[in-house]
């Protein structure tokens, strides 16, 4: 934001130097880029933060210098010489998205003579920058930089019907815009239109045809106020940039645009020769309640490190304009003024204490003391959990919290409808809030397979948002932390991979893997610890890596609970005495139809197994010669131990037989003989 220095003046008496005042609202949060002299003035190039748009005028930054040395601020005084005529009989107002446009005025200024604007008006605008039109457009620019509120004049003439019509562009609609640039509009932009055409483009940029020309006598000024994000999408839609947009995408004061108003009218007819209707017209769907803010003394020195008297804050918050009341002994509440839109809270008005009483007054210790918190359980387990997986090959990958449908469509249960989505300006298919973190991590797989990162190992742990069935708007949706896992490999290398990290994290825990379906997978399972869902894990479909461009790859994935898993960490297992005797491990490969999966060959050998059954573990899988087509050879590792004295292989006989008979009758079984 340029300022410039004798402009600035007009409004708050100082004899300051430019150095002076740079170094003061450098203080206060409004850092000097660059100073330059400018003829007779100087120009101070001010950073003005996203949320101060009410710094963007020279009224603004010298409300902020009166506060800072005390010094009155001169507001200018509005004399409106008004005709008979009155504005309401001249023009009329129609909001269609009030929701979009929360106020509109509009003035008529008749009988002016367009012109050269004075020497005065033109030095000023030159002096920061705005190159110099013509009185009418002039006096529009000058009193947006001396307010930070954007008007706009537009040709009474040209307004068919003499009607202002605020609405969203039809898809495929046109207007040329004042610097002649063709602009294709979208039924997401809102324009200002009359009763047959657009002729702007609402707070971004007037349309040619109704632009102010030489020949213009009657003027029809519009103040309003628009949405931020339609403003900041239609500009950048359009690459149409203008120091309008830039005000209406931060903020503009909607209570003071009746004042703006007539204060660009009364410097318009002054310098045109024109006379200003009766009046004006004036569309305000719904207007803003300011709400009250409380602040306790307590809590601003805590977090401020220092002590600061009451009647200091009370000074501070009068000079702001916040009407401060004291509570009692340690409770101050403020009414924030209606162009401070940026407070809201208890931590905003400490702040401002903060940066009005200085922070080079905060004394600086020659020690620091921090008090070093050990990390928590949830702190620690995700630690452990970092580290295993690293240490099994997986990288770390970090997401956005947002899926496109595609994504949404493959990975998750829930319909797209069920998915908490926004409308981001700036990502065109990254809008729904993911419900799980396959989807981002198998996108991340595609990207390394892209440029040749193989083999492609990836884990995220995140949070996943999930809302209810009967989800209401503005409700939350539940929030859990989720482990992702994504690898191109077997099914089994998965599976170990899990159970380890489980074991990692809760020691003695027992593992299941129980057989299910999922859109995605072709072969899926869903994961039980200790009885409870854990998670999911299974193989991607050809249809599904198809969509990625992993269908030549086996690609595995697993989401686990990591609530869940932290519910379990820590845990001690009871202790266990050495086995004083040995064990006898017999290994089975076992020819069994295609179908068959593991989980039910381990259910009937637990079924069928004696007491001394201490182990099943899986030794293999085998298909081709001499295996039939249809059937699959798998290796059972069977380990046997008595805590009461030394097996016999005799007595381990007959429990392999009693095992295989059941595999024969329960699954159709034969053991492998060569």
């Amino acid at each position: 934001m340029k300022i410039s220095l004798d402009w600035l003046r007009e409004y708050v008496d100082t004899t300051l130097s430019a150095d002076e005042i740079g170094d003061i609202l450098s203080n206060l949060g409004f850092p000097i880029e660059s100073t330059e002299q400018v003829g007779d003035d100087t120009m101070l190039d001010v950073e003005v933060t996203s949320n101060r748009g009410d710094c963007l005028g020279h009224i603004g930054i010298a409300r902020e210098l009166a506060a800072a040395t005390g010094a009155e601020l001169n507001i200018p005084a509005i004399e409106l010489a008004e005709s008979d005529k009155d504005a309401q009989t001249m023009v009329q107002v129609k909001i269609n998205e009030p929701a979009l446009c929360n106020r509109y005025t509009a003035r008529v200024i008749e009988g002016v003579k367009v012109g050269p604007s004075p020497e005065w008006m033109q030095k000023r605008l030159e002096a920061i920058g705005v190159r110099s039109v013509n009185n009418i457009v002039d006096v529009t620019n000058y009193i947006m930089m001396e307010t930070g509120q954007p008007l706009h004049a537009f040709e009474y003439d040209e307004i068919d019907g003499q009607t202002i019509i605020v609405r969203k562009a039809a898809n495929d609609e046109e207007l040329i815009s004042i610097d002649e640039t063709q602009c294709k509009l979208d039924n997401s932009m809102l324009i200002i239109a009359d009763e047959k055409n657009p002729v702007a483009m609402a707070g971004v940029m007037g349309g040619l045809d109704s632009e102010v020309s030489d020949a213009t006598t009657t003027i029809l000024l519009e103040a309003a106020h628009f949405d931020p994000v339609t403003i900041r999408s239609t500009a950048r839609k359009l690459v149409l940039q203008s120091e309008a947009s830039f005000r209406f995408e931060r903020f503009v004061d909607t209570e003071n645009i009746d004042w703006v108003s007539a204060r660009c009218a009364q410097l318009m007819a002054e310098v045109s020769g024109g006379k200003v209707a009766k009046g004006l017209v004036d569309v305000w769907p719904e207007k803003r309640q300011r709400e009250t803010i409380t602040m306790r003394l307590s809590r601003m020195n805590a977090l401020l490190g220092i002590e600061i008297s009451l009647d200091k804050v009370l000074s501070i918050f009068m000079a702001l304009g916040f009407s401060p009341e004291t509570k009692n002994d340690d409770l101050i509440a403020c009414t924030p003024p209606n162009w401070r839109h940026d407070l809201y809270r208890e931590a905003d008005l400490i702040e401002e204490v903060a940066r009005c009483y200085g922070y080079d007054n905060i004394p600086v210790e020659p020690k620091i003391h921090i008090e070093v918190a050990p990390p928590n359980l949830r702190e620690k387990t995700a630690g452990k959990v970092r580290s295993f997986l690293n240490g099994a090959g997986f990288y770390e990958s970090i997401n956005v919290s947002f899926v496109d449908e595609k994504t949404a469509d493959q990975f998750c249960e829930q319909t797209l409808k069920q998915h908490l989505s926004v409308a981001d300006v700036s990502q065109k298919n990254l809008n729904l809030l993911r419900q799980n973190l396959i989807g981002s991590l198998i996108s991340v797989m595609q990207s390394n397979y892209n440029v040749g990162n193989r083999p492609c190992r990836l884990f995220e742990l995140a949070n996943t948002f999930v809302s209810n069935a009967n989800h209401k708007p503005g409700q939350l949706p539940n929030e859990h932390t989720r482990i992702g896992l994504t690898m191109d490999a077997d099914f089994r290398v998965m599976r170990g991979v899990v159970e380890e990290l489980v074991q990692s994290v809760a020691l003695g825990s027992t593992i299941e893997f129980k057989p299910t379906s999922f859109k995605w997978a072709q072969i899926g399972a869903e994961i039980l610890i200790d009885g409870e869902v854990l998670g999911i894990a299974g193989l991607l479909n050809p249809d599904t890596a198809a969509q990625f461009d992993l269908d030549k790859q086996v690609v595995a994935a697993t989401e686990l609970d990591f609530d869940l898993l932290l519910e379990k960490a820590g845990a001690i297992p009871a202790a266990r005495f050495v086995p004083r005797f040995p064990a006898i491990v017999r290994d089975l490969s076992l020819i069994v139809d295609e179908p068959v999966q593991w989980a039910q060959i381990t259910s009937v050998v637990q079924d069928k197994a004696p007491a001394e059954l201490e182990q099943i573990d899986f030794g293999g899988l085998y298909r081709g010669k001499p295996i039939p087509n249809d059937k699959k050879s798998i290796t059972v590792s069977l380990r046997f131990r008595d805590e009461q004295g030394t097996l016999r292989h005799e007595t381990v006989d007959g429990f392999e037989g009693a095992i295989l008979t059941g595999l024969a009758d329960t699954l159709g079984a034969e053991l492998r003989t060569a």
